[in-house]
């Protein structure tokens, strides 16, 4: 199902001022493909949850519309709208078993969408099946680990065959191992099911590794929206270049100066730009280790974790962090003198940002 938000706004009154508005979400506009899982990111506070529970009915946005398909459904309740919840907490009934749990939304069918007792277990079980915990289900919640628990809760939200699956940082409580599989859980039963799914996180690595596409977002405004890939090689603005990436985009004061890009008096590339004072970031894959390189660095240290070995150096001109990280091959040659690397540069990982406004120069 096709999900438009149309001009979203969502304000709500201080907690500790009630004299101040608060913009969670302030118009947001974009449309989310039908059958596509999507990355909704942004560091904390940034209006990702909030986005969320506007979708689901949770909460009533100030001003826009919200569209599943043709049907605008901005003012029908939660229940209405066929959506599929699945929360941070996991928010499992501890005194019911695995399969007491996952019936639970189908009991509570009422009407003409009330099925009989078969039909349900039958639900219940095929749910189960997907998410791969059929084996556990006269278990309770406190008899499974972390990961089981979540694709208990995501067994639950299936079970009612929503048009519309919303994941609300569902990984945050699970360990590093963990994350991994369950990630990869959640993008194996949305690839079978088909749903058009939401999955709100703060950690890019983990939203960029399985969502057709990724939302990007900064005290409620929509930063960037499109491919993972994309938005990491093509940053709109500066702050989605230093979001995005692991270890983080080097950031640099320099200068544009008779189409030369400049950090301090080296010489790294050229842009057919006017001349003026700019932010420049590097990414830590776009160094080369040069004898002959043009830009330079006071070496510090080498870090070697498995594959990849980091070099890091600092440059005075550096503003993202003490350090410079450079990611080179394991296998490649380093070498400096006098306590200078020199570097060339991949300049399709070099991005230029204007100082004025912080948004990148094509």
């Amino acid at each position: 199902m096709k999900i438009v938000l149309d001009h979203l706004t969502k304000k709500f009154i201080s907690r500790h001022n009630k004299n101040e508005i608060v913009t969670a979400v302030n118009d947001f506009d974009f449309e989310i493909p039908d059958g596509k899982l999507v990355g909704l990111l942004g560091p904390s506070g940034c209006g990702k949850s909030t986005t969320l529970n506007l979708i689901c009915g949770l909460e009533t946005p100030t001003s826009g519309r919200i569209f599943f398909g043709d049907l605008d459904v901005t003012e029908l309740p939660p229940e209405s709208r066929g959506v599929g919840m699945v929360f941070q907490n996991y928010a499992l009934y501890p005194h019911l078993s695995v399969r007491q749990n996952i019936l639970f939304p189908l009991e509570n069918l009422k009407g003409d969408q009330k099925l009989s007792k078969e039909v349900m277990e039958q639900k219940a079980l095929e749910a189960a099946r997907l998410v791969q915990i059929d084996s556990l289900m006269e278990r309770k919640p406190n008899e499974l680990s972390g990961g089981q628990q979540q694709r208990v809760a995501i067994a639950r939200a299936l079970v009612k065959t929503p048009g519309v699956l919303l994941l609300d940082e569902p990984l945050s409580n699970l360990d590093a191992r963990l994350r991994l599989q369950t990630r990869e859980q959640i993008r194996r039963i949305q690839k079978e099911t088909n749903i058009t799914t939401i999955f709100v996180t703060h950690d890019q690595e983990e939203a960029m590794s399985i969502s057709d596409l990724i939302v990007v977002m900064s005290a409620g405004v929509l930063q960037q929206m499109g491919k993972p890939q994309d938005v990491y090689n093509e940053p709109v603005n500066l702050f989605v270049a230093k979001f995005l990436g692991t270890p983080a985009i080097n950031v640099f004061e320099g200068c544009i100066k008779d189409r030369g890009l400049y950090i301090g008096e080296d010489l790294i590339g050229h842009r057919d730009i006017e001349d003026q004072e700019v932010y420049v970031g590097i990414r830590p894959e776009a160094f080369d280790p040069d004898q002959n390189g043009p830009f330079r660095c006071r070496f510090d240290r080498v870090e070697t974790t498995g594959r990849d070995t980091s070099i890091v150096c600092h440059n005075d001109h550096c503003i993202s962090d003490e350090d410079v990280r450079a990611i080179v091959s394991a296998d490649e040659p380093i070498a400096h003198k006098d306590g200078i690397i020199r570097f060339s540069l991949k300049q399709n990982k070099v991005h230029v940002f204007s100082k004025k406004d912080e948004k990148v120069i094509r």
